[in-house]
Formats: C-alpha cells, sequence, structure tokens
C-alpha cells in the first residue's frame, strides 16, 4: 500500500462521513434534502391514515417497505460471498489486472485488504439492511395499535401518542435503509480502487456529487416539495 492508497481511503472515509452529515441535516445549500423532505410525507401519511377505519392500504405500504428492505438485505449477503469467493481467486484476479497496463498492480496483499474492505462495506450495508428490516416490522406492530376511528376523540392525547411511536419508528427504520442503500452506492466508487488510488479518488468523488445532486438538486425533491408544480 501506497501513500496514494491511504489519501484515496481517508478521502473515501471523509466524503462519507460528509455525505450522512448533509442528507441528514434540516438543510444544506439553503435547501431541504430529499430524506428531510420524505421525513414530513411520512407524518402527512400516517396522519391520514386515521380517517380509515380499513387500513389495508397502509398495511400494503409496510409491507412493501419491508419487502424493498429485505431484497437488499439478501443482495448483501450475495456481494460479500461473491468477495470471499474473490478471495479465493487472488492469485488469477491478480495475474489479470498486473497484464493491463493501465492498472497499478500494488501486490497480492494489497489485493486482499481491498477485497476485505470491500466485504467489510457490504457486511456494513446488511447490518443496516437487517435492523431496517426488523424495524419496519415494529412500525407494523406500532401501526396495529393506533386506535379505530371511532376511539379517536375518546381520548385524543392517547391517539397522538400512538401516531408518534409509529412515525418516529418508521423515521429511524428509512433512516437505516438509507445508510444501507449509500453504502451500496459508494461500493461503486470503492472499486476505483482496484484499477489506481487516483481512479478511487475520481469514482469517490463521482459518486457523492451524484447523490448530493440527487438529494438537493434533483426533479424529485422538486416533487415532494411541490415546488414548480403544475
Amino acid at each position: 500500500m501506497t501513500t496514494a492508497d491511504y489519501v484515496a481511503l481517508a478521502l473515501f472515509a471523509l466524503l462519507w462521513i460528509g455525505l450522512n452529515w448533509i442528507t441528514t441535516s434540516a438543510r444544506f445549500f439553503d435547501r431541504t434534502s430529499l430524506t428531510q423532505a420524505m421525513i414530513e410525507r411520512r407524518r402527512e401519511w400516517i396522519y391520514n391514515s386515521l380517517r380509515r377505519d380499513l387500513k389495508m392500504i397502509d398495511t400494503q405500504i409496510l409491507a412493501g417497505l419491508q419487502n424493498g428492505t429485505g431484497f437488499f438485505a439478501s443482495t448483501s449477503i450475495f456481494a460479500i460471498g461473491g468477495c470471499f469467493a474473490l478471495l479465493g481467486a487472488t492469485d488469477k484476479v491478480n495475474a489479470f489486472f498486473a497484464d493491463l497496463p493501465f492498472v497499478f498492480n500494488s501486490g497480492r496483499t494489497a489485493f486482499e485488504l481491498k477485497v476485505a474492505g470491500l466485504a467489510g462495506l457490504f457486511g456494513y450495508a446488511f447490518f443496516k439492511f437487517g435492523w431496517s428490516y426488523r424495524l419496519f416490522n415494529y412500525c407494523t406492530i406500532l401501526f396495529g395499535a393506533v386506535p379505530m376511528m371511532s376511539d379517536i376523540d375518546a381520548d385524543r392525547a392517547v391517539t397522538e401518542r400512538a401516531v408518534e411511536r409509529v412515525i418516529r419508528m418508521n423515521i429511524i427504520a428509512a433512516r437505516n435503509f438509507n445508510a444501507g442503500l449509500r453504502a451500496i452506492f459508494l461500493s461503486i466508487g470503492y472499486l476505483g480502487w482496484f484499477l489506481s488510488p487516483y481512479v478511487f479518488m475520481v469514482t469517490s468523488v463521482f459518486i457523492i456529487v451524484v447523490l448530493i445532486r440527487r438529494q438537493f438538486f434533483s426533479d424529485a425533491r422538486l416533487a415532494i416539495l411541490d415546488i414548480d408544480a403544475p
């Protein structure tokens, strides 16, 4: 491992931490992020469900959120398995990279460390997705504890507390899901490290720019905030 490798890895870590911070903060660039805007829509959804006695629509939405999280958790497991398979074929892959003129070949040990880091990245994503899956399950249970329409006016304070519990659990589950998803996205930039530390820096910055654009400058954000709506 060279100095450039350590610099690239440090840059990757700083970019990851910075992305987590700006997407979870209330405002950045004097703009509300897509993630924060969705938090308000989640709140609207749960409160809107109070006007429905039959909540099949809401339970289907919760089931969809949980199934999507389960899909990404399974994908992360497969990716970890692929990393271990890659470790078993280190000599073949390293020989292949050594024949490429534009690849910086740093040796067997460095290659194995890079693959181990990639496996760790997917492992982090799996734990985030797994925890998010569990929290969405808790959210479903808490949603079932919300009083029926006929009981809302009897004790409004109890209803408010029940609804806020659902909202908070849903937001925490979504936050963990988003953290896992960011790790998956950043793993694409991490692959640049197998070519050279300089490519690693470029791909990491590129992925971060794409994710920031989606959070603060995308059409999806405008749609959620009703900006420039017809």
